[in-house]
């Protein structure tokens, strides 16, 4: 046999032989789903999607329509039913309550709240902000319209988005997207953080969700905490510390690799 060519051969199958090792390092890695919550859409982790690509995560962003919690964790599922392996399932503040429903499937292995809702059996959004914290800040919502709630939009940069960029955070109050209040009203069947692995990023510059709320339905839910400075919008303004912790969820429910 010609000598080149032998070792030319073996080489070529030493690097297959490593491309497939990689290949099954990246299997064992969980997809991330992130979902978003009321006022906005997806758009809004693209910083936290950028870190986790590039980390080598699979990310799917749910564009959730928030007009009732039936339909978003319905659409959510179908995100989850198009998964390959484990996944690591992300919401943000309404994204919370969507999770703590949707993640029941049996693919979730961690959940991942971000100064989110994390109710129990029987309650909604509405019934976990029914009893306002004293002396906390209270969320500019409008009164309903068609069914719908808005926030003030002169007061959203303040209360929604106060660690952002002026321009920033005037964009995000100008584009809003309508919260159902069928959304909002949505009750729990079985929240999902009772049997599955739970996170929970604590913001304690929160105008829009306080941070005593956030700490108690964070340690009902016995969820691992992380503690940040930061708005409601911390998934905008630092998409690192958000990323941080759901890669730390990702590789504690990590699978083996082969």
């Amino acid at each position: 046999m010609n000598l080149s060519k032998y070792i030319a051969a073996v080489i070529v199958g030493g690097a297959l032989l490593t491309n497939v090792g990689s290949a099954y390092a990246a299997d064992a890695k969980p997809s991330v789903v992130l979902v978003h919550g009321g006022f906005v859409d997806g758009s809004g982790w693209e910083g936290v999607y950028g870190i986790l690509k590039h980390d080598g995560y699979d990310v799917t962003i749910v564009q959730n329509p928030t007009s009732s919690l039936s339909d978003d964790v319905a659409f959510t599922k179908r995100v989850l039913e198009k998964q390959s392996g484990p996944v690591v399932l992300v919401g943000h503040s309404y994204g919370g309550a969507v999770i703590t429903e949707s993640g029941n499937a049996p693919n979730v292995k961690a959940l991942v709240y971000i100064t989110a809702f994390a109710p129990d059996a029987g309650e909604s959004v509405k019934t976990l902000t029914s009893n306002p914290v004293p002396g906390a800040p209270v969320p500019p919502i409008l009164p309903p319209q068609d069914g719908y709630l808005m926030l003030d939009t002169a007061k959203f940069p303040a209360s929604f988005a106060g660690d952002l960029p002026s321009s920033k955070a005037k964009f995000m109050a100008e584009s809003q997207v309508p919260w159902g209040m069928n959304a909002y009203t949505g009750t729990i069947t079985q929240p999902a953080w009772k049997s599955k692995p739970s996170w929970y990023l604590v913001v304690t510059e929160d105008h829009m969700i306080p941070v005593a709320a956030q700490r108690v339905m964070a340690k009902r839910a016995n969820a691992k905490v992380t503690e940040t400075k930061g708005s409601h919008a911390i998934y905008v303004s630092n998409p690192k510390v958000v990323a941080t912790l759901i890669e730390e969820a990702a590789k504690k429910v990590a699978t083996p690799s082969s």
